[in-house]
């Protein structure tokens, strides 16, 4: 399966044998650890609310999340 490298954008195997995945290199993996360093990346607001969630809010959270984030999905 191949992922766009979320730093570059170039396409990448996804694979064991990458150790940087979901990065290309160590390079784009440390440009995005440094980006978070200097905060450029950040959790805007804490928690609003305790509210607890059911195995149905859960499952529609992780489908969200699997939608948005398609390099954590396993190719069929």
């Amino acid at each position: 399966m191949k992922v766009n490298c979320p730093n570059c954008k170039k396409q990448i195997v996804w694979s064991t044998d990458n150790e940087f995945r979901p990065f290309c290199s160590e390079r784009c993996k440390l440009i995005d650890l440094g980006d978070w360093a200097e905060e450029n990346h950040k959790i805007s607001q804490g928690p609003q609310g305790v509210q607890e969630l059911s195995e149905e809010m859960l499952d529609a959270l992780e489908d969200q999340f699997l939608q948005n984030n398609k390099f954590f999905v396993e190719s069929e």
